[in-house]
């Protein structure tokens, strides 16, 4: 008998029934691997495989047939799945309906758009699988404490999707601290089974997942299969003349069909246009902002071609409904033409059925997100297909040097060349100093337990597993300054209780979230929801959201409401947030793009071109040959390759020293280069070598870069916290000193 035979023999008979009834010839090797581990040891397991390959049936194959029979497992909830989206979880056990209906095993879905009624059933009889979110698993922990071990007594395994979302984060660092205080009040702690698409550190993932379960975690090698996809990547000019023909798609690769027609209002989108007009296909963008400008320029286009309208829109400041439409269309078979401009929340691994193909407006940000996003087309036997489309303003003739270099399109073949050749995806950046959710755990755990000394409550907090590494003295200042705030109390019996500013916070729903939410208003056309901003425009101006043009009729304050009606026309709107962090290895990757000379078969005629001309201005520049460019009179640019947290530190260490150095007006934006004025000529060219030299003569100590005014305020509650922590916090979370040295300083690594 193979291993497949015994597997499959061990499923009971409506999971064989269902495997047969949808024509599976045989299980895949990630079903092995998850059956393997579940029936045969007692150990945590980390699924990650490639988006579609069954990771979702992998888990639960084994897990329903292992709780499925057992009367034990009738006594609670058994099963925990964690998702970090309300829109996955509604989504997830869709295709598993059908199995679970054959099983009898209950499924309730739990978060803050669920019913009473439905979570009142589950309250009364608690049994199956529960599907939560962080949030509502924080306020079940905190409303409800005294009922956890009832509702969780057999709780079995607790499965987490879509790991690589929240490790690093402050949210998977509050899952964690959950399931320790779950695993506290049930006197045990269930095994964990975390699933994921793009792991870039397998060893470090299974390490995060397991923390603080007491078992070891079981962390299967995905197998290397050959890579099929179809790509293009194709670059426009903003200012091209109207007349510009829309280039021939390129042999063998992604492009779109050619319909012939000249570009009227502009080369770049009607080229996305053609390539998505006419078929199931998702358009991601990198921003909310850019996201509604799309949706509405390809409205615009379609109603200037006379075609209809099949154009939807899904980003996080939508309202449920405007989402769940967009997901329905696109899961509807019978629909052929439906396009999405979606943000990340349709990165995640929502089933949104067959998609001809992907396209996306620049880069995205990561490889993770390249992988997630290229995952979202290629289902049911296809290959995958992405379109990566670039538009810039044509240089001036007099801009200098970094603004001629394309760099979203340099981090774009980067992207491809360093999966397709290494396989390499992000590593996890796990939070040294976590001092917002430090305060958020804090009055939770108070909310919940109610007074507790202060070393039982440094006990219990310092316990959970993201807060372990923090030492005393630090959590010690944090508590004092809590009291001190009135966040915390301290009764006559020296016990702590929750403060009143800390029972306002906790009082509120929101407070159950650990990421930052702003005070938006809720945009209203006559009893529909359209979405939220963030700031009300007064009454008759107007502004953009979900891909339309609202004006607006009544500002209503207190109830934080924007009654509009509908306009034609295009506008801009933006949202607070940034654009995330980029690793070292990718600016290493765009820099051997930029002088390998290499040839890349998936670049557009206009792509190809735009590349050979960076080429050329980087050759012309010496670029290859120097990390300082010298751009005339006074002004220089460094170009030191390296990601988001290095480039912040070297950035800080030229500030710091930049009266050494010789050097003024240190200038940034984003992480490629930094420019710079320098009165004698000889400093700008030997920048890095002075760098070096500082370096060798002092180290390079994070905490000396971080100056004694700033409070570098990032995370939810850092508004709480003593500016002198957080100022340890950043320099110990946000600098990466050891890849600056790495690369002024490491014969071979100075490039």
């Amino acid at each position: 008998m193979t291993e497949a035979d015994r597997v499959f023999s061990r499923f009971p008979d409506f999971i064989k029934e269902y495997i047969y009834s949808h024509g599976w010839s045989e299980l895949r090797e990630v079903q092995l691997d998850a059956a393997r581990v579940i029936f045969e040891t007692d150990k945590n397991l980390l699924l990650s495989s490639s988006t579609a390959s069954g990771k979702t049936e992998a888990a639960f194959f084994p897990i329903i047939s292992d709780i499925h029979d057992d009367p034990e497992c009738r006594r609670s909830v058994s099963v925990l799945y964690i998702a970090p989206l309300k829109s996955l979880i509604n989504d997830q056990f869709y295709r598993l309906d059908e199995l679970l209906d054959m099983s009898g095993i209950p499924v309730t879905h739990w978060h803050g758009d669920v019913g009473v009624g439905h979570k009142t059933k589950l309250l009364k009889k608690p049994e199956g699988i529960l599907q939560i979110t962080p949030e509502s698993l924080e306020s079940m922990l905190m409303n409800r404490s005294n009922d956890i071990p009832r509702l969780f007594s057999a709780l079995r395994y607790v499965v987490i999707d879509e790991v690589h979302s929240m490790i690093g984060a402050d949210r998977g660092n509050q899952v964690l601290c959950l399931l320790a205080r779950l695993g506290r009040l049930i006197g045990y702690h269930p095994r964990r089974i975390g699933l994921s698409a793009t792991v870039g550190d397998i060893e470090l993932t299974a390490n995060w997942l397991g923390a603080g379960s007491g078992r070891e975690t079981v962390a299967p090698i995905p197998q290397k299969t050959p890579l099929k996809w179809r790509l293009c990547l194709e670059h426009f000019y903003i200012q091209n003349s109207s007349e510009q023909q829309t280039p021939e798609p390129t042999v063998a690769t992604a492009a779109p069909e050619d319909r012939g027609g000249y570009a009227r209002l502009d080369p770049g989108y009607e080229y996305l246009y053609d390539a998505t007009y006419g078929s199931k296909a998702i358009v991601f963008s990198n921003s909310r902002e850019e996201t509604e400008y799309v949706t509405a320029t390809l409205r615009q286009i379609a109603k200037a071609r006379g075609d209809d309208d099949v154009f939807l829109i899904h980003h996080g400041n939508l309202s449920a409904s405007l989402r769940e439409d967009a997901e329905a269309k696109m899961k509807d078979d019978t629909l052929r033409r439906a396009v999405t401009c979606a943000t990340v929340t349709m990165e995640l691994g929502i089933d949104i059925g067959k998609l001809d193909r992907v396209s996306q407006m620049g880069s995205p940000t990561t490889v993770s997100g390249f992988l997630q996003r290229l995952g979202r087309s290629g289902r049911r036997g296809s290959p995958p297909e992405m379109i990566m489309v670039y538009r810039e303003d044509t240089p001036l003739p007099n801009a200098p040097l970094p603004e001629i270099i394309p760099w979203e399109l340099l981090r774009g073949i980067a992207i491809i060349d360093l999966y397709s050749g290494e396989r390499f995806i992000e590593p996890p950046r796990i939070k040294k100093m976590p001092l917002s959710l430090a305060f958020h755990q804090t009055l939770s755990t108070l909310f919940s337990v109610g007074e507790l000394t202060p070393k039982a409550l440094a006990e219990r907090v310092l316990s959970l597993p993201p807060l372990s590494g923090l030492d005393k003295e630090t959590y010690r200042a944090l508590l004092v300054s809590m009291i001190n705030d009135d966040y915390i109390e301290m009764t006559e019996e020296r016990g702590l209780i929750v403060g009143l500013k800390g029972e306002r916070l906790t009082n509120s729903f929101k407070f159950y979230a650990v990421f930052k939410d702003s005070e938006d208003y809720t945009v209203r056309r006559d009893s529909e929801e359209i979405g939220t901003i963030t700031t009300p425009p007064p009454v008759g101006d107007r502004f953009a959201l979900a891909g339309r043009v609202w004006e607006v009729l009544e500002v209503d304050v207190p109830r934080r409401l924007i009654f509009v009606k509908g306009v034609d026309g295009k506008m801009e709107i933006s949202w607070p947030g940034d654009g995330g962090e980029i690793h070292t290895k990718l600016l290493i990757a765009m820099r051997d793009v930029l002088f390998n000379g290499k040839s890349y078969a998936y670049l557009g005629a206009n792509a190809a071109a735009r590349l050979e001309n960076a080429r050329r201005v980087a050759a012309n520049a010496g670029m290859e040959k120097s990390l300082s460019v010298f751009l005339g009179g006074q002004s220089f640019v460094l170009f030191p390759w390296l990601g988001t947290r290095a480039f912040r530190t070297l950035r800080r260490l030229m500030q710091k020293n930049s009266a050494e150095l010789g050097i003024s007006d240190i200038q940034s934006e984003g992480c490629c280069y930094i420019t710079f004025k320098a009165k004698e000529r000889e400093a700008g060219a030997s920048i890095a070598e002075h760098i070096r030299q500082i370096i060798e003569r002092d180290g390079l100590d994070p905490h000396e870069l971080v100056f004694s005014g700033e409070c570098p305020v990032f995370d939810k509650y850092d508004d709480y916290i003593p500016s002198e922590l957080l100022r340890s916090a950043y320099a110990e979370d946000r600098l990466c000193p050891e890849e600056v040295i790495e690369r002024f300083c490491t014969e071979g690594n100075r490039l």
